[in-house]
């Protein structure tokens, strides 16, 4: 967007300093994407740039590694990405309903030690991971949950709801009460009025925050590494083994779908974002 003519010559510097500072960060932060997206395709049992990808040749690009993410039977991928999407799918469920039902009950005027609550729910955004694998681990242990897919959802969903909290909190903040009051004056009971009249409303909040949480735990490794078993192998675990003990470019491909599937998260959250924006503008 163009600056007006009558903006003045120090605020044009600063803008377009401004700019230039954040075109650079943002080129900092993709330039390993164009090392991981050509290694990904490499013929070749090494990770390496060959000759024949330096030329262009046809011949030195294929599709091996991310039949390998899929099929191989070499690296366990297939085992690691059924886990991963499993756990992430019932963790953000479980995310999404704690979230949404603190969030709502953070939002009511008539809700004592806001504070207090809001920040033990946002804890474990701010206590370093180690320390709360560890009291997970200890926790699980005890009441036999430990290297098992549901240990694993419940560490998932404390690591998740904060997250949700947070975009739907936001999201209620320009909510119009007065709408839901007018479904109770009508004769509305409490489920229906937020099924019909708030759900839609803070819906946006509420998807948002479920891709993030999905994003944190598809993504969580420190936790997994105390919970996991051999069976509940997810692809950060399966990264991380690799990286240590058999270095394959089915890393790449499985970092290339990574990236792809966060990028789209994060368009998806942006665009929902501004679907909420335009609801509120609207309402008021």
């Amino acid at each position: 967007m163009s600056l007006p003519t009558y903006t003045s010559w120090n605020y044009r510097v600063w803008h377009y300093t401004y700019l230039t500072i954040c075109a650079l960060v943002f080129f900092f932060l993709i330039a390993p994407l164009f090392i991981i997206l050509p290694l990904s395709f490499n013929a070749e049992q090494y990770i390496h740039f060959s000759k024949g990808m330096l030329a262009l040749d046809p011949d030195a690009f294929s599709l091996r590694w991310y039949e390998d993410m899929i099929y191989g039977t070499k690296n366990p991928w297939g085992l690691a990405a059924k886990n991963s999407i499993i756990i992430a799918f019932f963790a953000t469920i479980g995310s999404t309903i704690l979230g949404t039902v603190a969030a709502l009950g953070l939002s009511s005027r008539h809700m004592p030690y806001k504070a207090a609550f809001m920040a033990l729910l946002i804890s474990p955004m701010i206590v370093p991971l180690i320390i709360s694998g560890t009291a997970i681990f200890f926790f699980m242990a005890k009441v036999g949950l430990a290297a098992t897919h549901t240990g694993i959802i419940l560490a998932h969903i404390i690591l998740g709801t904060p997250f949700v909290v947070i975009t739907v909190t936001a999201t209620l903040t320009g909510f119009d009460h007065s709408v839901t009051r007018a479904a109770a004056s009508l004769g509305s009971n409490p489920v229906n009025t937020f099924m019909k009249i708030t759900l839609p409303l803070i819906l946006p909040g509420v998807i948002s925050g479920a891709l993030f949480a999905f994003v944190t735990s598809f993504d969580e490794v420190v936790v997994v590494l105390f919970l996991a078993g051999l069976e509940n192998t997810t692809i950060p675990i399966q990264m991380w083994v690799g990286l240590r003990e058999q270095l394959s470019p089915t890393i790449m491909a499985v970092a290339t779908c990574l990236i792809i599937m966060s990028t789209l998260i994060l368009v998806s959250a942006e665009l929902l974002r501004r679907r909420s924006e335009r609801l509120r503008g609207i309402n008021r």
